[in-house]
């Protein structure tokens, strides 16, 4: 897996981006100012900045993303409880439920994951 860490307005954008992809940068600079209150100027440098990264494609002025989603929220997750939890995912989920509640579909939808994960 390729490991991108991104800043917070990055994955705004490539959120963006992946809930609209393929989508032309005219229409992406539209979004962005609805959404994110951004300039034409700064969706263009992000378009192009994130570019250079590798992270997104413009090819005719269709924008499009090179890193899925799944991949960008696997890395930052594993870095958060790795740093900030010393590697303990009791500890981080213990963290994350002390500052939420946990509905019973949130629960069972938890339980499914650890049953699934489980049986491999």
């Amino acid at each position: 897996m390729k490991q991108v860490k991104l800043c917070l307005s990055d994955y705004k954008f490539m959120c963006i981006v992946w809930d609209n992809e393929p989508v032309q940068s005219g229409e992406l600079v539209k979004i962005c100012l609805e959404v994110l209150g951004w300039k034409k100027s700064t969706t263009y440098t992000m378009i192009k900045k994130l570019g250079e990264k590798g992270y997104l494609k413009n090819e005719n002025s269709i924008v499009s993303s090179l890193v899925p989603k799944k991949s960008v929220q696997a890395f930052e997750s594993e870095y958060v409880v790795n740093n900030t939890f010393g590697g303990s995912l009791p500890a981080f989920i213990a963290s994350f439920m002390s500052c939420r509640g946990l509905s019973d579909s949130d629960a069972e939808e938890i339980r499914r994951l650890i049953d699934q994960k489980s049986a491999k």
